[in-house]
């Protein structure tokens, strides 16, 4: 398993989408937050998401999921699954990315690369461990994000 990336500039450069679920159910959502390590001497990925969004219920239900990366052109259908909720519209359709089915989980066909993650670790950020001018700027009225580990089993390539 070979991720041929600049790992530190991947989630900060290129966009991502978090996915989990099956193929009869799932739900993605963009993401720009995140982290590729080693922990517990196994590769992972961490990926951070409000429970407000429809995307959390679908990640604690979940025991795999996947953090996909976009070329440029896929920045529009990126921006609309990071702006709209699957709960009150299909917005895979409207973004016109082609879910991909995986052995445990999901993606799309558009993703230059997909790591397929099994879930090792799960935690509410403390609000009370946050400096206050990061809750000021992104916690106003909400709860802070759940961090989720997932161990990475897979690495998939498109051809790009």
């Amino acid at each position: 398993m070979k991720l041929n990336e600049d790992i530190l500039q991947i989630f900060n450069k290129d966009w991502a989408l978090v996915t989990a679920g099956n193929g009869k159910r799932f739900n993605t959502m963009t993401i720009g937050w995140g982290g590729l390590g080693t922990l517990w001497s196994k590769p992972v990925a961490t990926v951070y998401v409000k429970p407000c969004r429809y995307t959390h219920e679908f990640m604690d239900d979940s025991e795999y999921f996947t953090v996909s990366f976009y070329d440029e052109q896929y920045k529009r259908a990126l921006g609309i699954l990071g702006s709209k909720s699957g709960r009150d519209c299909d917005k895979v359709k409207e973004s016109g990315l082609t879910p991909r089915l995986l052995e445990k989980t999901v993606t799309f066909a558009e993703a230059y690369v997909t790591l397929v993650c099994k879930k090792i670790y799960r935690q509410d950020m403390d609000i009370e461990q946050i400096p206050q001018d990061t809750i000021d700027r992104y916690y106003r009225g909400e709860a802070p994000h759940t961090m989720y580990i997932g161990e990475v089993i897979d690495v998939v390539y498109r051809e790009r």
